[in-house]
Parts: structure tokens; C-alpha cells; sequence
């Protein structure tokens, strides 16, 4: 098909494409990133490659998933705002489908999943943290400033186990950049293939900000479940700087001490997240179906979906406008250096807590741990071998002890 007919840009179109990415796409952000340039870039030439990488700049610097954020970006410049949606329903619908699918399983048929299965995937999650700590510090925490300031970081968050913890934590660390780093001007670049106007950019962003200021007082006035677990997700989606996996100590702060899923159904629904394809933050579908509140199931994990990724989706088209002017700031960029490295500090707290601690109970849970690690990072497994892997060893080694 020509790349340039009509029908490449109808947003159906655009779904059946990303559809595909979304059921094959295995391997986390990084992995997304590398299927989008070889579809969109290579093979369908929608953009060139400085352009691509131009814009992948841009949802590395945004809060938010990057791969998520890059498909939507995708979308709206070959088919508008319904082009947008139409990418991230492609790209997120299928694993969101079959988290829900097992989380349901689990609260309708938990006598069926044998427990040592169950912790079997707590272990792997240690396995996931942990490499996703180590690959993080080595990319944003390369010398011995950013190692303080994620050291920092991740004592504060242990100290203070509370959403306003990160969040001050991201603050101090963002002031902290500005003061400490000096970086490079940004190099020659294409302009993105994407037009949003001013007046449009600003009013996304005016909403980003209202909603992120306003959905915590109108739950508090309305006293309302739905508009509280809109509010918890919403703002979990709006902090997620540095990756996917960041998303875990901010959801953990606000479903679990709240009782709204316990601490086992958590950790054993992000280590399933790794075996399915797309993005991350679709574990938020599974929490939503996962919930012991109403509304839960179905209806509870879209709505826990579309408020983690709503953010993402207000944040790309707000600041494409001024992506030019932003891209150029030393400050911005100084700032977003000390909160990659917060980041990481972060990540490192959940590794610890409620990661390590409610997992490795005993040495065969640290030696299956390892085993996972290694598999991972030097076997070079995908992941969803390594979550098959250590929910049968979680079963075999119950049995056995």
C-alpha cells in the first residue's frame, strides 16, 4: 500500500497497525521504541530519523511512558487527535485485556492459582526491579553527584513511605539540577512533523494542571471511590519520570496502604505485567479489576487505565507547541538530569520496599530470584519466559519444602 494514500491515514488504519505492535511488542520501552523506528521510520518513512529521534527526546523528557507517549505522538501526525487515540487503543487495549482477564482470575478462582505460583511471580518482580535499577544507573546516574542524589532520594522515600515523599523528592532533586548540572547546548535537530497550535497547546496543558490540582479536592468534597481512584492514577501518571517501572513505588504508595489491593495480589500482578506485551502501565488495568472496593472488574480497570495514561496524552500535545523553546533551555535540561537521578533513587526504595521485603522470605527465594536476574541480564531471556519460568519454580519448590 502506498504509505501516502488516504487510507494510511484513517485512524481504523492506524489501529490495525499499532494493534500489531501491541500484541508482539514484548521487551519493555526501550525494546517499543526499536519496533516504532523500524515501522514507522524504516519501513513506512511517516518521519525521518533525526525526527524520530527528536521526538523520542521529547517523551524522555516529559513525564510519562516514553514508548506510550511515541505512539501517540505517531498517531496525531498522521491522523490528528482520533489518530492519537486511535495508536494508544491499538498499542495498549491487548495486554490491558489480559491483566484484567488474570486478575479476575485470581479473585474469582484464587483457590485454582497454587500460592507457590503466585509468590513464584513476587520473586520474579524482584528480578524485573532489580535489573531496572542497575540498566537506569548506568545511564542517568554516571558519575558521583547523580549517585548522591539517588542515594538521597532513596533514603528519603524509605524514610517518609508516602506519595509527598517522592513528589518533594522530585522537586528538591529538579532545584538541585539546576543549581549543580551544566549541560551541553541541544544539537542540530529536524522540526517534528506535527502541528498543534499555541492556543491548543496551552489549553491541554491548562488541563493537565487542573486536573492534577483539582481531582484531589473534588474527591475529598464528593466523597467519591470512583473519583479517588481517578485522582490516585491520574497523579501516578502525571510522575512518572525515567520509565515504566518508576510507576511501581507511586502505585504502591496509594492502592496498597489504602486497602484497596493487598500487598500480594500487587506484587504478584507486576511480575504478570512482564509477560505480556506493550506497555508497562497497563498493570494499571489489572489494579483497577483488582480493587476490593467498588468500582473494580471491568468497569474498575479501564477506569484506572485511561487515568494513568490520560497525562501522557494531555502533556505530548501541550508541549509540542513549545518543544522548539524548551529544547534549548539549560535549566530545563539541568533540571531533568537531577530528576532522572531521583528517579533511580526511587526505583531503589521499591526494590527494597515492598519489592524485596515481601518477597525473599528464604534462601531458595533469593537463589530463584538470582536465578531470574541472570536469565535476564546476561542470558538474555525475554521476559515473558523468565515470569513462565519462576511462577513454575515458585510451585515446584512449595511443593517440595
Amino acid at each position: 500500500m502506498n504509505i501516502n494514500s488516504k487510507g494510511d491515514r484513517r485512524p481504523f488504519f492506524i489501529f490495525l497497525i499499532f494493534l500489531r505492535l501491541g500484541l508482539t511488542s514484548f521487551g519493555g520501552p526501550i525494546a517499543h521504541l526499536g519496533y516504532f523506528r523500524d515501522e514507522f521510520v524504516t519501513r513506512r518513512q511517516w518521519l525521518t530519523e533525526r525526527s524520530y529521534a527528536d521526538l523520542v527526546a521529547l517523551c524522555q523528557f516529559l513525564p510519562g511512558p516514553a514508548s506510550s507517549q511515541v505512539g501517540m505522538a505517531l498517531g496525531l501526525s498522521r491522523s490528528g487527535y482520533s489518530g492519537a487515540l486511535a495508536a494508544w487503543a491499538g498499542f495498549t487495549l491487548p495486554s490491558a485485556i489480559l491483566l484484567i482477564l488474570f486478575a479476575l482470575g485470581i479473585s474469582n478462582h484464587g483457590d485454582i492459582i497454587a500460592p507457590g505460583v503466585l509468590h513464584g511471580l513476587k520473586v520474579v518482580a524482584v528480578a524485573v526491579v532489580a535489573q531496572a535499577v542497575w540498566g537506569m544507573a548506568r545511564n542517568l546516574c554516571p558519575d558521583a553527584l547523580r549517585i548522591t542524589i539517588m542515594a538521597i532520594t532513596t533514603c528519603v522515600v524509605l524514610l517518609v513511605p508516602s506519595a509527598w515523599g517522592q513528589i518533594g523528592s522530585i522537586v528538591v532533586a529538579a532545584f538541585a539540577g539546576v543549581l549543580l548540572f551544566k549541560p551541553a547546548r541541544a544539537a542540530e535537530h529536524d522540526p517534528l512533523p506535527i502541528k498543534v497550535g499555541y492556543r491548543a497547546g496551552l489549553f491541554w496543558l491548562s488541563l493537565f494542571f487542573a486536573l492534577l490540582v483539582g481531582l484531589p479536592i473534588m474527591s475529598q468534597m464528593l466523597l467519591s471511590q470512583t473519583l479517588s481512584m481517578v485522582d490516585a492514577f491520574y497523579r501516578s501518571g502525571s510522575l512518572v519520570f525515567g520509565g515504566g517501572h518508576v510507576v511501581l513505588p507511586l502505585l504502591q504508595a496509594e492502592v496498597v496502604p489504602s486497602g484497596w489491593v493487598s500487598n500480594e495480589t500487587f506484587l504478584a500482578g507486576y511480575g504478570a505485567t512482564q509477560a505480556v506485551p506493550g506497555p508497562l502501565l497497563t498493570f494499571s488495568a489489572f489494579l483497577g479489576a483488582s480493587m476490593s472496593v467498588e468500582p473494580s472488574g471491568w468497569v474498575g480497570g479501564f477506569i484506572c487505565l485511561l487515568a494513568i495514561f490520560l497525562p501522557s496524552f494531555l502533556l505530548i500535545v501541550g508541549t509540542l507547541p513549545f518543544w522548539e523553546q524548551l529544547r534549548r533551555s539549560v535549566h530545563i535540561q539541568a533540571a531533568l538530569l537531577g530528576i532522572n537521578a531521583a528517579v533511580v533513587g526511587l526505583l531503589l526504595a521499591a526494590l527494597y520496599q515492598p519489592v524485596w521485603a515481601s518477597a525473599i522470605l528464604k534462601p531458595q527465594d533469593f537463589g530463584l530470584a538470582l536465578v531470574c536476574l541472570v536469565a535476564l541480564m546476561f542470558w538474555k531471556q525475554p521476559p515473558w519466559l523468565v515470569v513462565i519460568g519462576g511462577g513454575v519454580a515458585g510451585w515446584v519448590l512449595s511443593a517440595m519444602l
